[in-house]
């Protein structure tokens, strides 16, 4: 009897197996994609850092080292952005220590206004003042001016001078002064090595088939 020809079977490949060729392809791309979302991350930091930047004092009234005829009855200062009203204060010494503030800021748009008790004597002046930037963060600093005129030297009324206020009696979310942390580059970061696990998994995959079938 004629031999029966017994039909040959081809391996079974898994229906995802690709050329070598392919495969090298492939790494390279994830290659590319990788280095895209890094580089979109740093674009997007690049974009966000104005943003969150401090406001910045533009201007004062009286300017710092100013010499005025007679005691004004308000100081101002101009911020680059609208500061935050919780946690502002500006105090106005005199040269004995005393503070001629007369209550708390007032705020409008970007223009933070103190009145000033009457009656202030000639002589030198420093305010310090401390406001809640409009990224949440408390900056402060001081600038001084010189009344060439005024009334007898008194005290403001019965007046204690008060120390302007720590960063601990701010509010909670503004007791940090650090930059917010760079959660894009982590997010970017963990999905860059995903990528890379995942294509190191599939090579793998393929150069073990690839051995076995040999």
């Amino acid at each position: 009897m004629p031999s029966m020809i017994q039909p040959t079977t081809a391996p079974a490949h898994p229906a995802w197996s690709l050329s070598p060729a392919a495969w090298r392809a492939a790494v390279r791309r994830a290659g590319i994609a990788v280095v895209a979302l890094f580089g979109a991350a740093l674009l997007t930091l690049g974009f966000a850092a104005p943003a969150s930047a401090h406001d910045v004092l533009e201007g004062t009234t009286p300017k710092n080292e100013q010499k005025v005829g007679v005691a004004p009855e308000k100081v101002t200062l101009t911020f680059s952005n609208n500061p935050i009203a919780i946690g502002s204060e500006v105090v106005v010494k005199d040269s004995s220590g005393a503070n001629w503030a007369d209550g708390g800021v007032d705020i409008l748009d970007n223009v933070v206004t103190q009145k000033l008790k009457p009656g202030a004597p000639a002589g030198a002046y420093t305010v310090q003042w401390r406001v809640v930037s409009s990224d949440s963060h408390p900056i402060e600093s001081t600038f001084s001016y010189v009344v060439t005129s005024g009334s007898a030297a008194t005290a403001p009324g019965a007046s204690t001078p008060q120390p302007l206020a720590t960063a601990s009696d701010a509010p909670q979310q503004q007791q940090s002064d650090g930059e917010p942390f760079p959660v894009m580059i982590v997010v970017f970061g963990v999905v860059a090595v995903i990528l890379l696990v995942i294509v190191g998994v599939l090579a793998r995959r393929k150069l073990t088939g690839g051995s076995e079938d040999s």
